[in-house]
């Protein structure tokens, strides 16, 4: 079995699953209540401006304003200051699209004022606290090319190889091109025809002008472009000649998944198949395990070492054991095969959950160069056909490899999960032997009473049983030393971590 798409559809999510020899290898979420914003335009306002940073804040009427870099903004430019990343062989990145950049720029506060209005599009959709990442710089992909309307400029994705097919479709889009527009010749594009792209071509423009007439019309802040729905994008972005079949669960959206392909690609319209057995899609497929791995800390490897990963506010941190793999041959041996598990694991499993920004991986200690080189090098392959910008970085003497990774949405553990509700994100919560001696200290607090006084402590039943036995000759210390008679009680509903103390007939304290 080859490269599938799976799509499994209901009304409050869009699960979307790539494998590959039935191995996953890519896993979207979309949720009709948490929407991917990125590939949106809009007609924002500017807040504030921060030349400290070079950079502004816009409303674009999200709950949180957009941000902005000086190296963002199109204003005051000429197409011939303007390079895309990659220079004439761009990449194709599928939903993440190509950035221009700016090779000279002036400082943000000649460029904007507070107040101004600004046509913009989403790039990085809001992550955690921080809100979206806008540039003004417009991209708007179709099903063969990319449309830049800013950047006067023709390039072709690098995964085309071949010279003469590389250059037939530079001549064509020569030809066809809008006069002042930029283009990005995708991937898919390869072997099409010159009227397959002239459409691509005569569709995007309509739908440019239809959003520059949108921004005349309407007050900032408003929406002027939506992207397509996420089993849309992932048709338009993914479903290429190399995909064996396309299953989706839902009858309705494969009906319209099957429009959409007749409209570009009719040849591919006999690999959209609808899925209607009672077993779920993802079950049927294994995909629902997979999900579940990655939304694990550990992961096992087959040899029985194992994976730990860790979330930080600044980064990713992934820790490497041999765990149960002991090995048939010396220990340096033994390590170097555990660590070539690893970094193929790790390169999957930051693919799959959508890992991005700084990534610190800690492989066991190597004495031999060579193997340090070994596995720097599996690093290396196992990232190779990661669509997003990656770099990384030799191994150190201490182990460790330093991954930089582009992040343009948020992962699937932050995607499909919360902060912990009792550790607040720490992934720890105090010992009951530690509350129970802070307990001990906040009614010592309270002072010795003039008179016998009744306190009475409410705490998770974990706390009153330890209370009341193992550290019950402390509680009775306490009773002596403030001449306080002590009262426990438990409360389920409370934390291991709180508690309350209160002083009858006196102030409460806690």
């Amino acid at each position: 079995m080859g490269v599938e798409i799976a799509i499994n559809v209901n009304p409050q999510e869009t699960r979307v699953a790539v494998l590959d020899n039935k191995v996953v290898t890519e896993l979207y979420v979309d949720r009709a209540k948490k929407k991917d914003f990125v590939g949106d335009v809009y007609k924002g306002k500017v807040v504030k401006v921060l030349p400290g940073m070079q950079a502004a804040f816009l409303d674009i009427g999200l709950e949180r304003a957009a941000f902005i870099h000086v190296s963002d903004l199109s204003i005051g430019t000429e197409p011939g200051d303007i390079l895309v990343d990659g220079g004439d062989d761009d990449d194709d990145k599928g939903p993440e699209l190509p950035r221009p950049k700016r090779q000279n720029v002036l400082p943000i506060e000649q460029l904007i004022e507070e107040g101004q209005e600004l046509m913009v599009q989403i790039s990085k959709g809001p992550i955690m606290t921080k809100g979206p990442r806008v540039t003004s710089y417009c991209s708007l992909p179709g099903r063969f090319l990319v449309l830049m309307p800013n950047v006067d400029h023709v390039g072709i994705s690098r995964r085309i190889a071949k010279d003469e097919e590389r250059a037939r479709l530079k001549d064509i889009m020569k030809r066809i091109r809008e006069p002042g527009y930029g283009y990005i010749v995708r991937t898919v594009s390869e072997d099409v025809s010159e009227e397959d792209l002239r459409l691509d071509v005569d569709f995007l423009t309509a739908l440019w002008q239809d959003i520059l007439k949108k921004q005349e019309q309407r007050p900032a802040p408003a929406m002027l472009h939506t992207d397509l729905s996420l089993t849309l994008r992932v048709v338009r972005d993914l479903f290429t000649k190399k995909v064996d079949r396309l299953i989706i669960d839902s009858k309705e959206e494969c009906d319209a998944v099957r429009d959409f392909v007749k409209r570009y690609l009719p040849e591919q319209t006999s690999r959209i198949f609808h899925y209607d057995k009672e077993e779920d899609l993802f079950d049927h497929l294994g995909v629902e395990m997979e999900i579940s791995r990655a939304l694990s800390r550990k992961v096992w490897l087959k040899s029985g070492g194992h994976i730990v990963i860790d979330h930080t506010e600044a980064m990713t941190v992934v820790d490497v054991n041999t765990g149960r793999y002991v090995g048939k041959k010396d220990q340096e041996e033994t390590i170097l095969k555990n660590n070539l598990e690893a970094a193929r694991e790790i390169a999957y499993q930051i693919k799959l959950r959508g890992i991005g920004g700084i990534i610190i991986i800690d492989f066991i200690d190597m004495e031999r160069e060579r193997n340090r080189d070994k596995v720097y090098r599996t690093m290396v392959d196992a990232m190779a056909k990661d669509k997003a910008r990656t770099r990384i970085s030799r191994i150190t003497d201490l182990g460790l490899i330093e991954i930089s990774r582009e992040r343009v949405r948020e992962d699937i553990m932050r995607t499909l999960s919360d902060l912990c509700s009792d550790c607040d994100g720490r992934g720890y919560t105090k010992s009951a032997t530690t509350v129970v001696y802070d307990i001990f200290r906040d009614i010592r607090r309270i002072g010795k009473a003039s008179g016998q006084q009744k306190v009475v402590i409410g705490a998770n039943p974990i706390i009153v049983d330890m209370l009341l036995d193992t550290e019950h000759e402390g509680l009775e210390q306490i009773e002596r030393e403030c001449r306080h008679q002590i009262v426990v009680q438990g409360d389920p509903l409370l934390h291991l971590e709180q508690y309350d103390i209160v002083v009858l007939e006196g102030a409460a304290r806690e």
